[in-house]
């Protein structure tokens, strides 16, 4: 069984690995749909994988260190913020804090685009 709380934030970055001549060189923002997902059984006493007040006071942290932010250069091990890294980023603030944590999804809506992310494999991709 899985179950899942999002968040929002907004935030401003570039691309450095883009070519001079793309517009992603320049400074521009995103709004960021965040979907954290845990996997578990649901305790026999509450009936919860977790509660979803504990989940949401760990995703307050990293909202706080996110939101509305120059990712490249406010967010330590985010210089290059692409949907990808900031899926791995996220991972490793949250894995050792909520247990069962099974994927991350990022979202940019208005792009209709995003990444799904389900924790480091053997490689550690």
């Amino acid at each position: 069984m899985r179950i899942y709380k999002e968040f929002v934030f907004e935030a401003a970055h570039f691309m450095p690995g883009a070519p001079e001549t793309s517009p992603y060189r320049r400074i521009h923002g995103h709004s960021y749909r965040v979907r954290v997902t845990l996997q578990g059984s649901p305790d026999e006493t509450s009936g919860l994988i977790a509660p979803f007040e504990d989940i949401e006071l760990i995703l307050k942290d990293v909202h706080g260190e996110l939101d509305h932010k120059f990712l490249n250069d406010d967010v330590e091990g985010l210089d290059n913020p692409t949907m990808e890294y900031i899926a791995r980023w996220l991972w490793g603030r949250l894995h050792n804090e909520l247990p069962g944590l099974a994927e991350i999804a990022i979202f940019r809506d208005t792009c209709r685009e995003g990444c799904i992310y389900s924790g480091p494999n053997e490689s550690g991709a």
